[in-house]
């Protein structure tokens, strides 16, 4: 079953069961990859979202998420960051399996044999090769600093 799929299925039952906490947060979603789908004209093309570009959407709003709960715990709205917390674990049972910091550490390795980078001029191809591999499997941002200590130290 296409991601997609799973999603909108969970939409379903999330309405019969009716948790309205899951339900809007799977209808945001599902608004965004809707969103994507009219933004590159696919709906005209009768073309879908493929499985990589919903991960794409859902790292995206894991991201926006983590971002707000750093700003919602600044100023003090526990509350707030407590909604956005219940979201991110929401949209995180739609990823794969997340690599451990071992895979990670090898996956870069075997990145920068690979494209013979370095230095840190080099960062782009190296990150790229990694994105195109682990999607949805890790956080960039942690890999980004990884790779970036490798190729300076």
């Amino acid at each position: 079953m296409a991601l997609k799929d799973k999603i909108t299925e969970d939409m379903k039952a999330a309405m019969r069961a009716r948790d309205s906490a899951r339900l809007g947060t799977v209808r945001l979603l599902l608004a965004a990859m809707k969103q994507k789908e009219v933004d590159e004209r696919l709906v005209l093309s009768g073309t879908e979202l493929t499985d990589a570009d919903v991960l794409a959407i859902i790292e995206k709003m894991i991201k926006q998420r983590r971002e707000s709960i750093a700003q919602f715990e600044q100023a003090g709205r526990n509350d707030l960051a407590e909604v956005e917390k219940f979201e991110i674990g929401v949209l995180a049972g739609y990823l794969p399996q997340q690599v451990s910091e071992a895979e990670a550490a090898e996956a870069v390795a075997a990145a920068i044999r690979e494209t013979g980078a370095a230095g840190p001029k080099d960062m782009g191809k190296v990150m790229g090769l990694l994105k195109s591999r682990l999607a949805g499997r890790a956080d960039m941002g942690k890999l980004s600093g990884l790779v970036k200590s490798k190729l300076t130290g």
